[in-house]
């Protein structure tokens, strides 16, 4: 854990009844912050079963060989699922690591109290205001809730009260990491878990305030306040909020990345600088890749979406780029280190697989970064867009971006978050070393379905895909019903997944034996290296694994990127 640190605390500023020393880490922890982590851990978990049940109903609804809901039922939960999966559970558990982050990494007390309290109030208030107002069935807008469409204004109060408290969180994050600079607390820079979660605490600042300038006039509009919501102006402002919330995941995960390297096999980053750098650009660029959403829309012009969907997003396309090497590099490093340095992958057959937390973060990085890297980047080319905009391609791929990449990558830090924080132990050891497997499997599958059903050109929300009832004849070719299928299949794994983690989480955390002075047991048992091994001290950047691994990465970005552009000249035949 010291490497995840940086440089250890060196005097703290608890009061002596408000912290704790952690049995296993050794760090102190603030007791108020350790309550309001608890809380925001158990409130993340209640909304992603929630979400979770409406993704499977959905899933079922989408294979046409099932479809299981009425149409009014579809869209209706389709609401309930991006709000809470998207919003609630992310949000939550969000202001958890950045509690933790703030507090028990730089060894101070959490700034305010009330501040903790205000925002977890306002967050779940507004979390049950919405998901009430929708399933009274007046608000089936769905995630985007675009205008005209209106909903009812306890759908659009709630989300300005979860978007103010969210705010409220990060604020007192904020005075948080000052009083602790103040205090010295620590010594040398914050450690780089600390400094990704300030970067997605910036920009989760500029994505609230995005919200506010979308929603406040909109909840004026549906009580009659206003006369009118300009549709384009409402498209334009709300992705500022819709997308960029996505763009704290990939800060918020990437920092879960870098902690779960150092907790399962003791890695450090190769290079701070580079790390910290890749964190500042995604502060500076990642929002442009919001405007994938709208290159076909005629409200902005050709030059607008050129410029964000190309020389000025790779910028944050490089900072991926940067963390997809380090951080599978550090892990490398740490292994050969041990000793496990025979052939090119001997450090990563040696790896902690038994460990979830290990497994989960590692499998949220190859999806995240072969399935959502690729993908985004091909999806965000303004020509090839044109193909994909408003298909099944697009939830196929922000689903290995925000499921395969942020959700597991919680889920794995939840294995190390119930001990620690919780002080409670799991049941059931070896279920939980399968979950993460489980889970990661069903969402590549289903998204791979989804992927390739929007190939064929299956509408992206779109109640019934065989138009039953229609005035004229229509459907997909029977390849599309094939990755229906292959999706619904996908859907049900993922399920059983999400369920599994769910129920050993809560199996714990209300009955699990207690472990409170003592130390937590560890996943998995060190491996030995072989005897003739060598270490690697001298070596200090030798990683040609993941270099390797960078190759294939590449290589497929680049197969899968001009097997588009072929697709876009068959569309645009040229005779």
């Amino acid at each position: 854990m010291a490497s995840a640190v940086e440089s250890l605390p060196i005097s703290g500023n608890h009061p002596a009844s408000e912290v704790r020393t952690c049995d296993t880490t050794s760090l102190p922890v603030c007791l108020t912050a350790q309550k309001f982590i608890r809380m925001h851990a158990v409130a993340a978990v209640v909304f992603l079963l929630i979400g979770g049940i409406a993704a499977i109903l959905i899933g079922l609804t989408r294979w046409p060989a099932v479809h299981l809901l009425p149409a009014e039922w579809y869209y209706r939960l389709l609401t309930l699922h991006g709000l809470n999966m998207l919003i609630f559970w992310i949000l939550n558990f969000e202001i958890a690591v950045l509690y933790f982050a703030g507090t028990v990494l730089l060894n101070t007390r959490l700034a305010s109290r009330w501040a903790a309290w205000g925002c977890l109030g306002l967050m779940t208030v507004g979390a049950v205001m919405v998901d009430v107002a929708i399933a009274q069935g007046k608000s089936d807008v769905l995630m985007t809730s675009y205008v005209p469409l209106r909903a009812s204004p306890w759908f659009y109060l709630g989300i300005i009260l979860v978007a103010v408290g969210t705010l409220v969180g990060v604020i007192n994050y904020f005075a948080t990491i000052y009083i602790a600079k103040r205090d010295k607390t620590y010594e040398g820079s914050v450690p780089l878990v600390v400094f990704g979660a300030t970067a997605a605490a910036i920009i989760a600042v500029v994505t609230l305030l995005h919200g506010a300038v979308v929603m406040i006039p909109t909840w004026l509009w549906s009580m009659g306040v206003l006369s009118q919501i300009d549709p384009a102006w409402y498209r334009i402002t709300w992705w500022g909020l819709g997308h960029m919330s996505q763009q704290v995941n990939v800060c918020a995960m990437v920092s879960v990345w870098y902690l779960l390297g150092t907790l399962t096999t003791g890695a450090s980053p190769l290079n701070q600088g580079v790390c910290r750098g890749a964190f500042v650009l995604y502060i500076l660029f990642i929002n442009l890749a919001s405007a994938h959403h709208l290159l076909v829309d005629p409200g902005v012009g050709a030059g607008w979406k050129i410029w964000n969907t190309s020389y000025a997003m790779y910028l944050a396309v490089l900072a991926s780029m940067i963390h997809g090497f380090t951080v599978p590099a550090s892990v490398e490093v740490a292994m050969r280190k041990k000793g496990f340095n025979r052939g090119l992958f001997g450090w990563l057959a040696a790896a902690p697989w038994s460990n979830p937390g290990f497994s989960g973060f590692f499998l949220s990085l190859v999806i995240f970064g072969f399935g959502g890297g690729i993908t985004g980047v091909v999806l965000g080319t303004q020509q090839i867009n044109i193909m994909a905009h408003n298909t099944m391609r697009i939830p196929g791929h922000f689903h290995v971006t925000v499921v395969g990449g942020t959700t597991l990558a919680f889920m794995a830090l939840t294995y190390y978050v119930v001990p620690l924080v919780f002080q409670r132990d799991f049941y059931a050891k070896a279920l939980c070393r399968i979950q993460p497997y489980v889970f990661a499997g069903g969402i590549t599958v289903m998204a791979l379905g989804m992927s390739f059903a929007g190939s064929y050109g299956v509408p992206r929300r779109h109640w019934d895909v065989e138009f039953t009832g229609g005035q004229f004849a229509a459907g997909f070719d029977p390849g599309a019903h094939v990755m229906l299928g292959v999706m619904g299949v996908g859907a049900l794994v993922a399920f059983v997944g999400l369920l599994l983690f769910i129920l050993l989480v809560v199996a714990a955390v209300f009955t699990g034996p207690a472990i409170a002075g003592q130390a937590m047991q560890a996943w998995h048992e060190e491996p030995q290296a072989p005897a003739d091994a060598a270490t690697m001290a001298e070596e200090e950047h030798n990683t040609p694994g993941t270099v390797v691994l960078v190759l294939v990465f590449l290589t497929t970005f680049a197969v899968y990127y001009f097997a588009n552009w072929k697709w876009l000249s068959d569309v645009w035949e040229v005779r």
